[in-house]
Order: structure tokens, then sequence, then C-alpha cells
């Protein structure tokens, strides 16, 4: 009896440390043979940055780019889809190029934006390209709930600033 009451006081002591090391290894996911989190922040715009992924063509591109990575074996863990722009955080295993993963996002995403929506096609200055060349990626380290933030709530500061510009 004395050596089970000893054992519980033990597993008493060691529970939060137990709970603490369960919390830092589930924010990781497992390969065979790797155990990883690797998370980006990803930001790109259409050529000419002009405003058009509005209404249909938002929520078109929004179900294409989350078709795409889990295809790619990767986690949308964020997406926020602006006029102008579209902002990603992305959990990418470490066997994918981030390149690799973000030439697929904008190629496909390009292809199926012109086959669903022709008239975009139809301007002159598009050629056979939706989006602007390049993009901006960051790596998501442990401030990785602020950028969640500023991610989701980007939108909504951006209107507010609009509006204040309207009343100057």
């Amino acid at each position: 009896m004395a050596v089970k009451a000893a054992h519980c006081y033990l597993c008493e002591e060691l529970s939060p440390q137990l709970k603490r090391k369960e919390e830092a290894v589930s924010r990781f996911r497992k390969l065979s043979h790797t155990l990883w989190h690797c998370q980006y922040h990803v930001v790109w715009v259409p050529k000419y940055r002009f405003r058009i992924m509005q209404g249909a063509v938002k929520a078109s591109l929004e179900a294409g780019l989350q078709a795409i990575c889990g295809f790619a074996g990767c986690e949308l863990v964020e997406m926020n889809v602006q006029p102008d722009h579209v902002h990603l955080i992305i959990m990418v295993p470490p066997k994918v190029s981030i390149s690799e993963l973000l030439g697929r996002l904008k190629g496909q995403s390009s292809m199926r934006m012109f086959q669903q929506f022709r008239h975009l096609k139809k301007k002159p200055y598009w050629g056979n390209h939706f989006w602007a060349k390049g993009y901006c990626v960051d790596t998501v380290g442990l401030d990785a709930d602020m950028i969640r933030k500023y991610v989701r709530y980007q939108e909504k500061k951006e209107q507010e600033l609009e509006q204040l510009q309207l009343i100057d």
C-alpha cells in the first residue's frame, strides 16, 4: 500500500511536466521517420493587382486552393482572399518544397480561374497569366497565433483604413 501511495504522489508531481510535453508534441505532425512542424505565411497578388477576387471568383479560388493544398499533403491553417491579394498560412511537410507548392497553387488555380470565368481571359492585358510573378513567404515561428490573427482580421483593418481615407 505504501508503495502505491508513493507512486501516486510521483504521478501527481510529474503530471504537469507530462502535460506540457504532450502539448508541445501535439503541434507536430508525423511522417514515417520524421516529426515536423513547418508553417509558412504566404502572400501573392493577381496580375496588375486588379481587384477581381470577389463573389464567385473568390469562392471558387478558395475552394481550389483548399483542394490543391490537400492533394499536395499540406494543411491550410488559415486563408484570407482579399480582392487584390491572397494570404495563406500553410503547414507544409518537409518533403514538399515551398517553391514547388506555390508553383502548383498559382499554376493550377490560374488555369481553374480562366476555365470557370472565361470573361477574365478576354482582357488583352492578361495574356495567359492570372497571377503576378513571385510571392512573399515567411516561416511562422513562436508568434504563430499573432500571425494567424493578422491574416484573419486583415480584411477588417483594410476596410477601416479605406473608410478613414474616404472621410479625409
